[in-house]
């Protein structure tokens, strides 16, 4: 499960940010009249499709796994807060309806029909990470049951179960978390042609554009996640103190930047910043920090699984923090010459922030699950209760089929984006113009015979960009 998840979570801020940053591009291309503008918005429409048809194979796998691998927590729970599910599944299916209209209307629909009918897809994206995070954050603070004397949940408040204290500040970070990353990876595919020269307007404004939104959104997610850190202090301590390798109850708690937990309670290396957990968990150094001795062994992480939650938190903080700078020298230069930086680094910074973000995904989810153990279900339920008996034989199999599968998939997944940045780097080689005129096609734009190829010019007034 968590070789699963963590190789799907790569492809969520595709699925859930790119319909959004494609449409504010191909919303930029018919207002201004912006033929480049409408040719990222058609290529990127290209790339979220390939993307989808991949997220659906590995989001495939992980629903036969929450039944195959955890059948006590399914069997048990799913009644409470499967709704989320529910609402996953049929998001799932708009998405994919509202993917083939948008990519197929390129070349049968009229600009701006075509248009409004793809502004449904962020909002089912959106929806999509509604379910997800509402399933996921109940797991982190369960609500809306009662316990029968068998232990069996009953009156189930689906509200309530849904609406749990943690789903709020877990959804808006997750979301503007995902946005934000999907923006540098874009714009870091373009980072990387302005180093090798690619100066012209088609790189510089599929590079101003998704990294103009990540640069936004970057200082506002740091609140986000100052907010969600300490909601989780409030709701749960344990897993807050595994965090922050917290050992003690005490007030006037350090922050360790780093460092290594032992069974002890004692740590070891990392930076000790004096006073600065309490400080940041209640505004104040006379703040109560519960430690993890506060509760017997066996209802806390051990010290690898806390400090293996800090380490991943300390690194999202860290990658976090080096964005807001990255983004305050790209507003600083545009607010100053509206251009964009001139220094090689800034591009070279821009180039890898993608990657950071990635890698900051993944330490959030890795902070959100391993900071909960023993629970899977908070203080009701234990992963050793809702995993499967299946031998272990048997699992080593499973995991080295899913293994082989994923590399595949995503052997594929490679191979055909590779394939479409070679059409169209020959599309733009063959006819050089085309960027820059209202018919690719007409210039000899080699992907006129894909789905999401140039409209055809009409007497009502061609082209991507005409007023057809």
């Amino acid at each position: 499960m968590a070789f699963t998840l963590a190789s799907h979570i790569l492809l969520v801020p595709f699925g859930v940010a790119l319909p959004a940053i494609t449409l504010l591009m191909h919303y930029r291309g018919l207002r201004k009249g912006d033929a480049v503008a409408l040719l990222l918005a058609r290529r990127w429409s290209a790339v979220m499709a390939v993307q989808f048809a991949i997220g659906i194979v590995t989001g495939t796998v992980l629903s036969f796994e929450l039944g195959l691998l955890w059948p006590g927590m399914m069997g048990r729970w799913g009644d409470v807060f499967g709704l989320g599910f529910g609402v996953e599944a049929w998001a799932f299916f708009l998405e994919a309806i509202l993917i083939a209209l948008y990519l197929y209307g390129w070349r049968r629909l009229r600009p701006w029909t075509h248009f409004w009918l793809g502004l449904p897809l962020p909002l089912a994206a959106l929806m999509g990470a509604f379910g997800i995070v509402a399933a996921n954050s109940w797991m982190n603070t369960p609500r809306g049951f009662t316990l029968d004397a068998s232990g069996s949940p009953v009156d189930v408040d689906v509200r309530r179960a849904i609406f749990t204290p943690m789903f709020g500040p877990e959804y808006w970070h997750f979301v503007t978390g995902v946005v934000l990353t999907a923006g540098y990876v874009v714009a870091g595919v373009y980072a990387v042609g302005w180093l090798r020269g690619r100066r012209d307007r088609y790189h510089r404004l599929g590079f101003t554009v998704p990294f103009s939104v990540a640069a936004i959104l970057t200082p506002v997610q740091f609140v986000l996640g100052d907010s969600i850190a300490r909601s989780v202090f409030h709701e749960q301590p344990v897993k807050f103190a595994a965090t922050e390798i917290v050992w003690k109850t005490d007030t006037h708690v350090p922050e360790y930047v780093f460092g290594r937990l032992h069974p002890d309670g004692t740590i070891s290396g990392g930076i000790r910043i004096p006073q600065l957990d309490s400080i940041l968990a209640g505004f104040s150094p006379d703040t109560k920090v519960t430690g993890l001795s506060s509760v017997p062994a066996g209802d806390r992480p051990t010290a690898t699984q806390a400090t293996i939650a800090h380490w991943a938190f300390d690194i999202m903080v860290t990658i976090g923090s080096l964005l807001v700078l990255l983004a305050l020298w790209y507003g600083w230069c545009w607010l100053r010459r509206r251009d964009l930086p001139r220094s090689p680094w800034f591009f070279r910074c821009a180039a890898v922030a993608g990657g950071a973000c990635l890698l900051t995904v993944e330490c959030g989810w890795i902070t959100t699950e391993v900071g909960r153990q023993p629970w899977i279900v908070y203080q009701n339920m234990r992963v050793a209760e809702a995993v499967t008996d299946t031998r272990a034989s048997t699992l080593w199999t499973m995991l080295g089929i899913v293994v082989v599968l994923y590399v595949l998939v995503f052997a594929a997944f490679l191979t055909v984006l590779r394939r479409m940045s070679a059409r169209w780097r020959l599309a733009d080689e063959s006819a050089p113009t085309a960027a820059g005129t209202a018919d690719a096609a007409a210039a000899g734009d080699v992907e006129g015979d894909t789905p999401y190829g140039p409209r055809p010019l009409s007497p009502t007034g061609g082209g991507d960009g005409g007023p057809a």
